[in-house]
């Protein structure tokens, strides 16, 4: 078994102002790690600028695509009516010609 060593005043005031140094350097390190957090929080404010513009054109491409929708539809209803007409056109060709 080894001996235990004495710790002296003077000993534990040095180890004392080892530890104060050390947990003043991790103290500096957690203010740059919440200055780089806070720097991502801005950047995610952006990020939900961008969504915004996003879904706002989003909203503009759905109302552009229902416009779409109802004008094909129209466009084939008069189709149908035309062809409709066209077949009774021919069938009174033939039937009264």
């Amino acid at each position: 078994m080894m001996p235990r060593q004495s710790w002296t005043d003077e000993r534990l005031d040095h180890f004392e102002k080892r530890i104060d140094e050390r947990f003043d350097r991790i103290d500096e390190r957690f203010d740059r790690i919440d200055e780089r957090f806070e720097r991502i929080d801005e950047r995610f404010e952006r990020v939900d600028e961008r969504f915004k513009e996003v879904d706002r054109r989003l909203d503009n491409m759905d109302e552009d695509i229902r416009e779409l929708r109802q004008v094909v539809t129209q466009m084939n209803l008069n189709m149908n009516r035309n062809f409709i007409a066209l077949a009774m056109l021919v069938v009174a060709a033939v039937v009264f010609f």
